[in-house]
């Protein structure tokens, strides 16, 4: 009884700082959760709050959450073939319309990290040796039997799963990316991967262990689907090549024949359940309207560089010190950089725990070490990437570039394998050393803080956002769209423009009704070599306004250009154009003054309708 309240408040300790130190990184957000923006990432932000209030509009009008219309009109958006976070935007719906969209997202992604961090603790403090061999350190008694968890400290998994919440790609991606920090899901998945071959000993044929845990396995699947569609391919991945290399062990065969039954029934299950969950979601991501194969990304742009796992990231202690590299593609995407030091002592633990381990535990480690080989050179893209030079050295990635799936999965983005991968060799490591002599794990506790200390994470940074024009908030709007109707924003909605969602995402939280917007920030067809592209293919207006926006410059503007924004604007359906008096741009400043001349140029003079410039479409069309 007493070790079980012990260990309800280590569980609770962990919790905590987990929760602490997540609202340290997203603090900067906490100041204003409605008003501010992560700086780098500002666009996804947008993105993740426009999908959360769509999809609690979706929940309560009866409306598909994979596709819409009230994107990219006429034409609409597939958001099978994106990230829909649909799982996400009907849970937190509630939330999402009493606390709006830009708060709900700082909830869930605070939450995410904070429940990474613990849900990688729990695992491996629940973890049964049996589960990955049995075994731990030769000769210890009372150690390495089935009877006792993966990691006997509560300590030591602390250690690997807080390393694994507030690694330095979860922190990366922590601007503005809920499905990449939703990194909680994979320890659960492993956790239940592991629980389809049973326990040793049990009958191969038993339904009820394996039917059940296939069952909760495809339901663990088609949910992760929805947040985390490449993240979940990562995990399966890792997991196939895992249990690949522990199974060819010799010294885990009879486990393996013993298991391999319940397994693949297991499986069987968990794709029938999966299968049936997705259906109708697989099919519009492979077959649907607006759909595309392969992304717009460069593979070779988007590998991780060879110098990334050394260098140190640029939201940590090291990083803010002056060490940061610039090596990732951009702020969001620091997959791997792990610093020197953590890399040594990542290798050193490996060897201690080696030496120290039986067979069984041998067999773990050996998996362990080659999934974190071939995830690191996978990383590594098609062609080499050294200190930010593209070489014409071939990589095994190359073949799968193209291949389906791979095709739509960022190479670099394969380097967030190997984080749990160091999480569990660093907690394996520490739960071996409290066992040592008190000098050894002196010097060990040395190595842990010089590797470590400067991996600590600082709070990510964040902007005033521009405010969503009274004229939206108000519900103004309505006097001059009809319900449905097509308000086109100037400039176009984009990526780095991303003002239009944001007025959609408040209309839908506060149920002020609906309209739809030419463009969007999405993925579609049209990119090159029939490959997605982010937005639409721009048309002749939406592609001025854009240059307008992003240089401050109004060029000259004849009959030719007002007839094509004519031609466009009742392509759209557009029934007013509407121009705020701030813009606010992801990725440069926003002359709003240059937008109204152009816009003035190309529609005539405009009505001051509340807070914004409008220009209401004509009786008989433009």
């Amino acid at each position: 009884m007493a070790a079980r309240r012990l260990g309800r408040r280590a569980d609770l300790a962990v919790a905590t700082v987990a929760l602490a130190l997540a609202g340290w990184v997203t603090s900067g957000l906490w100041v204003g959760p409605n008003s501010r923006a992560i700086t780098v990432n500002s666009s996804d932000q947008a993105l993740f709050e426009w999908l959360l209030s769509y999809g609690a509009y979706a929940l309560t009008h009866g409306e598909n959450p994979l596709f819409t219309y009230l994107l990219n009109a006429p034409d609409g958006v597939n958001l099978a073939v994106n990230t829909s976070i649909t799982v996400y935007a009907v849970i937190f719906a509630p939330l999402t319309f009493l606390i709006g969209p830009p708060a709900t997202f700082l909830v869930i992604l605070t939450l995410n990290l904070a429940g990474t961090g613990f849900a990688w603790y729990w695992l491996l403090s629940r973890l049964r040796p049996g589960s990955l061999g049995s075994g731990s350190a030769a000769g210890t008694t009372g150690r390495g039997t089935d009877d006792g968890p993966f990691v006997s400290s509560r300590l030591a998994a602390a250690v690997g799963g807080l390393f694994c919440g507030f690694a330095p790609a979860m922190v990366s991606h922590a601007n503005a990316h809920l499905n990449w920090t939703a990194g909680w899901l994979v320890p659960i998945i492993v956790w239940r991967v592991l629980a389809l071959r049973g326990r040793p000993g049990a009958r191969p044929l038993a339904a009820g262990g394996w039917a059940r845990n296939g069952l909760i396995l495809g339901a663990l699947v088609a949910g992760s689907f929805s947040i985390a569609a490449e993240g979940l391919f990562f995990t399966a991945l890792a997991c196939g090549v895992f249990l690949g290399v522990w199974a060819l062990d010799r010294s885990r065969r009879a486990e393996v024949r013993d298991a391999l039954p319940r397994l693949l029934r297991g499986l069987a299950v968990t794709a029938a359940v999966a299968t049936t969950l997705l259906a109708y979601p697989l099919w519009l991501h492979f077959f649907g309207p607006q759909v595309f194969h392969g992304t717009g990304f460069d593979a070779r742009v988007h590998s991780e560089d060879f110098l990334a796992y050394g260098a140190f990231p640029e939201r940590s202690l090291a990083g803010v010190a002056g060490l940061g590299t610039g090596l990732a593609p951009n702020e969001t995407e620091e997959n791997s950089f792990f610093g020197v030091p953590l890399l040594v002592l990542t290798l050193a633990c490996l060897v201690l725990l080696w030496r120290a381990a039986s067979p069984g535990r041998r067999a773990t480690l050996r998996a362990l070490a080659v999934t974190g080989a071939v995830f690191t050179v996978l990383s590594w893209g098609p062609r080499l990437k050294f200190d930010g030079t593209i070489t014409d050295i071939p990589l095994p990635y190359a073949p799968l570039a193209g291949a389906p799936i791979f095709n739509a999965a960022l190479p670099a983005r394969l380097a967030m394998v190997v984080t749990p991968i160091i999480g569990i060799l660093l907690a394996l490591a520490v739960d071996q050393l409290l066992r040592n002599a008190a000098p050894r794990r002196m010097l060990w506790a040395g190595a842990f803080a010089v590797a470590l200390l400067p991996l600590i994470p600082v709070s990510l940074l964040t902007i005033e956002r521009e405010p969503i024009p009274t004229f939206i908030t108000s519900g103004a709007w309505r006097q001059h769209v009809s319900q449905g109707g097509v308000l086109a924003p100037v400039p176009f909605t984009l990526d780095v423009l991303p003002d239009g969602q944001r007025w959609q995402a408040h209309t839908f939280a506060h149920r002020q009704g609906e309209f739809a917007i030419p463009s969007g920030f999405f993925l579609g067809p049209g990119g090159p070599d029939g490959r997605g592209r982010i937005g639409p293919v721009p048309r002749a207006t939406d592609g001025l306004l854009h240059e307008v926006a992003r240089t401050g410059v109004v060029p000259p503007i004849d009959d030719t250009d007002r007839a094509a924004a004519r031609a466009d604007l009742n392509h759209w359906g557009a029934e007013a154009v509407v121009l705020a008096d701030q813009v606010h741009g992801a990725k440069f400043p926003v002359d709003a003054e240059a937008l109204l001349t152009a816009t003035t140029e190309l529609l005539g003079p405009p009505q001051r309708v509340v807070d914004v410039w409008l220009w209401p479409a004509p009786a008989g069309g433009w």
